[in-house]
């Protein structure tokens, strides 16, 4: 199967300016401010990514700003008791025409996890493996505004 990519560029707005350090050097200058639409506040740059570097990895400690983590999806508000999928870094990378790609497949996982309760091991499955990438502690972001410019594969004339 094709493998699914996505074009981002993410940049996040403050209305007071701060350090410039997590700005994209290719970022567009047009792009380094905007406007709020709720009281016309002009809002400067301060952090950006364009993604556009090919063959980028964010396993952790390979990138300043996102980590892509190894672990399950924990969450047991989901349909059927719980997410079914486990997040792996190696499914998180750029492209060579620098586009983020997030990878999913579907394929059994299975990995050891401490049961604190029970104090024992238990072995967990999950049917499905993907990317997630964050910024815990790397960027914290407080107020302001966040933009995001997505370019989804496929037919943008396709629903679903």
């Amino acid at each position: 199967s094709k493998p699914m990519c996505l074009r981002l560029a993410l940049c996040a707005l403050l209305l007071q300016g701060t350090s410039a350090g997590f700005i994209d050097q290719d970022t567009p200058l047009d792009k380094r401010t905007t406007t709020s639409l709720v009281d016309g506040s002009v809002y400067h740059l301060v952090m950006s990514d364009e993604f556009n570097v090919p063959n980028r990895t964010f396993t952790d400690g390979h990138d300043p700003l996102w980590t892509a983590l190894d672990k399950p999806d924990d969450d047991s508000s989901s349909v059927g008791g719980g997410s079914q999928q486990f997040y792996n870094s190696s499914f998180v990378t750029t492209t060579e025409d620098g586009m983020l790609k997030i990878s999913t497949k579907i394929g059994r996982t299975e990995w050891d996890r401490y049961d604190p309760v029970k104090k024992k091991w238990k072995v967990e499955k999950a049917l499905y493996n993907s990317g997630m990438v964050q910024s815990w502690e790397k960027f914290c972001f407080t107020g302001g505004i966040v933009e995001v410019d997505v370019i989804l594969p496929g037919d943008p004339f396709i629903g679903g």
